[in-house]
């Protein structure tokens, strides 16, 4: 299948690449029943059949389904089209922490208030029982309102019982 901008993936149209990494491609699309702007991620082609990162994949939908707070990117949807699987997200306006970093250090107070909102994200994982595993600025979205969000839980591990605390 091949996906580029203008696609309908049933109620979605795709717009534009947004970027790309290790577990997919995001686009922005636009929700066509809700009129709304998402981010849609696709598995990439050449790992779609491949059982670990399908199941990597499904994972990353359900753990962003669980989760529900101010400071992480929320899931609309896991859907599929023509065998493709990809996530349906909250598109988060802005830019990345990263990019940001590169015109140079945060003054005192922005960082400080950044810290406090990614560390309220992922509170709220930890508390259920979800382990980030690649928090970098890459994945941490700055608002042009000054909100933080957290993305990209690909990599997240849900906690269990069994696990013993690091000594």
């Amino acid at each position: 299948m091949s996906i580029e901008i203008g696609a309908q993936l049933g109620q979605y149209r795709l717009e534009g690449k947004i970027g790309e990494g290790g577990m997919g491609v995001v686009w922005e699309a636009t929700d066509t029943r809700l009129n709304r702007k998402v981010a849609i991620k696709f598995l990439p082609e050449s790992v779609a059949g491949h059982g670990e990162r399908l199941e990597r994949f499904n994972r990353e939908a359900r753990v962003l389904a669980s989760l529900n707070h101010a400071h992480i990117a929320g899931i609309h949807g896991l859907e599929e089209h023509q065998g493709r699987p990809f996530l349906v997200m909250e598109l988060v306006p802005g830019h990345d922490l990263a990019q940001r970093l590169h015109q140079g250090p945060l003054p005192v107070d922005e960082a400080l208030e950044v810290a406090r909102q990614i560390a309220d994200a992922l509170e709220a994982a930890h508390e259920s029982g979800v382990v980030h595993r690649d928090l970098k600025p890459a994945n941490v979205q700055l608002t042009p309102d000054g909100t933080v969000k957290v993305l990209d839980f690909g990599l997240a591990k849900a906690l269990d019982n069994e696990a013993a605390p690091d000594s």
